[in-house]
């Protein structure tokens, strides 16, 4: 372990291999093995597990169990963080009834993005959020907002991060209590999250408001990740063993896997208070349900140690 200057002593690792990582699945996993991958990462100590979506089960068949998911898992555990992903109101519904302390709402920083995944306009995607803030907010609930394409888009090319600044103020002014911004298709370099947390500055938007979401389709997930850290970003979104992709790029890799990132942030001698072994195991154990090798590097070599 070496220190380096001007990065923070702890930092929060937002889990999405339950929801992120297992939506695109082409084989329907088990309920129970779903449950089972929730409670293994927090016994290896991950306090933000996103768990699941309360989205039609027409569009994404893999997360139609979502209630019978979160019965299984039972009381949620003190200091933890179990969020859920809600499109609309009807997925709200849905959540409350399952007992959720906090949500999610996921728009698009393009307007080709928004037409493709909203069918309508950015500025219509985000106004179809504004009831959803507004009853989570009213019932006590902790609202994540989610933008994707903050740095590239397939079909519009780069993202003007002025752009990006100006929606991030609009989900805030609703009311969400946290910013997620996705590099969807990872091509993101280093001064594209500098100049983008910039913006964000400009707009009143602090980086404790804020969390980085990376895809290593270019291997540029941690390089970026680590100048986030340097710039005061302190949540992280990743998945355990890489698990998920990107539908929108050829060769994507997907997302930033939660061991690739721990390797890092523990050799920088960053708290997360998730331990890497325990992970490991548990991406192995996940990948034998999946069928297939984990595509996290570090999952790789650390097995092959043992």
């Amino acid at each position: 372990m070496t220190a380096l200057a001007g990065l923070p002593s702890r930092v929060t690792v937002y889990e999405v291999g339950p929801r992120d990582g297992l939506q695109n699945e082409k084989a329907i996993i088990p309920v129970e093995v779903k449950a089972e991958f929730i409670r293994q990462l927090l016994a290896a100590g991950h306090r933000a597990v996103e768990t699941t979506s309360f989205v039609s089960p027409k569009w994404v068949p893999q997360l139609a169990d979502n209630a019978e998911l979160l019965a299984l898992l039972g009381e949620q555990p003190e200091g933890v963080r179990m969020p859920v992903l809600v499109p609309n109101e009807k997925g709200l519904e849905g959540a409350l009834m399952a007992g959720v302390q906090e949500v999610a709402v996921f728009g698009s920083a393009t307007e080709t993005f928004a037409q493709k995944n909203l069918n309508r306009s950015v500025a219509e995607s985000l106004e179809m959020f504004r009831p959803v803030v507004d009853r989570a907010r009213s019932e006590g609930l902790m609202v994540r907002g989610y933008l994707s394409m903050c740095f590239g888009d397939p079909w519009e090319g780069s993202v003007d991060p002025h752009v990006v600044a100006g929606h991030a103020r609009t989900l805030f002014d609703m009311g969400i209590t946290e910013l997620s911004l996705g590099d969807t298709i990872g091509v993101a370099t280093p001064g594209q999250v500098v100049a983008l947390l910039g913006s964000l500055g400009q707009q009143g938007i602090s980086v404790d408001q804020l969390a980085v979401h990376f895809h290593d389709t270019y291997g540029q997930a941690l390089s970026n990740t680590l100048i986030a850290l340097q710039h005061g970003i302190t949540v992280v979104d990743a998945s355990a063993g890489g698990l998920g992709g990107c539908p929108y790029a050829k060769s994507a890799t997907g997302n930033l896997a939660t061991e690739d990132l721990l390797w890092q942030l523990h050799g920088l001698g960053i708290e997360t208070g998730v331990d890497l072994d325990s992970l490991v195991r548990t991406s192995l154990w996940m990948a034998e349900q999946l069928g297939r090798p984990a595509p996290s590097r570090a999952v790789t070599a650390l097995s092959k140690k043992d």
